[in-house]
């Protein structure tokens, strides 16, 4: 039998666990997919912990991941796009990629470019629509001036390159570590700690938009610094949103196979870069977990079931 990963209650890693389930079988308009790669993210962290139950309540038991990239086995009634043996990528809203086998419906899909490696497609949606999303909030034009935080993360990672597309100019705040890095990308990096709301004013002088991606205070921080909230979007502090009235736009205002295909065709040709952190077998779920909640990792954890 196929493996998932399920959890039956609220908590840390120690709550996942690798089971055996039944194959699903495709009904109309669906496709079941062999997994190749899924990317797993800190909002699914936060949704097994608990802390986004108000938002989204898990049902348990639970399975999760919404990245994915695979191989089509089989197509249900109705599908016409698809057929078995098609390399695919795309997304399931139904918490369910971290799995041998997912069921999505085929308008969740797109045809996976033959250069693309499997690690990049299978964690390209949920960071690469929210940072198209985020970057597409702020109506950047060609000149202005956007400071990213977390930009060295999984999402971080692309915001900074889809602005630089757009012809903003972009600070990049991050650890050191990542800052080499980051310049070789166009962008200015400035390191988070103290004295950092006096480094970006020197380092801008203007600055017209503010994309935070990592939380923690960094509403409040463009806020300070004068950006108009029109132009402040958040990705992750929901309650610094609501305080202060900025944009919350992310994966669900970008949530389309052709914004993934879009994107695909821009990492295949080489235009974006969708850095890999780590690769997990599915089996060793909790230990990709750990190292996502550490917060210090550039780009994509990806498990390969």
């Amino acid at each position: 039998m196929p493996k998932a990963v399920r959890f039956n209650e609220y908590g840390g890693i120690e709550v996942l666990r690798v089971v055996e389930v039944a194959l699903p079988e495709p009904a109309e308009g669906q496709v079941l997919v062999k997994v190749k790669a899924a990317g797993i993210n800190p909002g699914e962290a936060k949704i097994r912990t608990g802390s986004l139950h108000d938002r989204w309540p898990a049902t348990f038991p639970s399975g999760q991941g919404s990245d994915l990239a695979g191989t089509v086995t089989k197509v249900g009634p109705g599908v016409e796009e698809f057929g078995v043996g098609d390399e695919v990528l795309g997304f399931t809203d139904l918490r369910a990629s971290h799995a041998e086998y997912v069921l999505t419906e085929a308008r969740e899909l797109t045809p996976k470019p033959a250069n693309l490696p499997w690690q990049v497609a299978g964690s390209l949606f949920v960071a690469g629509t929210t940072a198209y999303a985020a970057v597409r909030s702020v109506s950047l034009q060609p000149g202005d001036t956007v400071v990213v935080s977390g930009a060295a993360g999984g999402v971080g990672s692309l915001v900074v390159q889809l602005a630089k597309r757009a012809g903003a100019e972009v600070i990049g705040i991050a650890g050191p570590a990542n800052h080499d890095w980051l310049a070789a990308h166009g962008v200015k990096p400035v390191a988070y700690g103290e004295g950092l709301a006096r480094q970006l004013r020197e380092s801008a002088g203007r600055i017209d938009a503010f994309i935070d991606t990592y939380g923690e205070g960094y509403v409040k921080l463009a806020v300070e610094l004068g950006v108009e909230l029109a132009r402040i979007d958040t990705i992750i502090d929901f309650a610094a949103a609501q305080e202060y009235g900025v944009k919350t736009e992310g994966s669900m205002q970008a949530s389309s196979a052709a914004v993934v295909a879009e994107l695909a065709a821009l990492a295949a040709e080489g235009a974006l870069e969708v850095p890999i952190a780590a690769q997990f077998p599915l089996e060793e779920v909790r230990a990709a977990f750990e190292q996502l909640e550490q917060g210090h990792t550039r780009g994509k954890i990806v498990l390969l079931p």
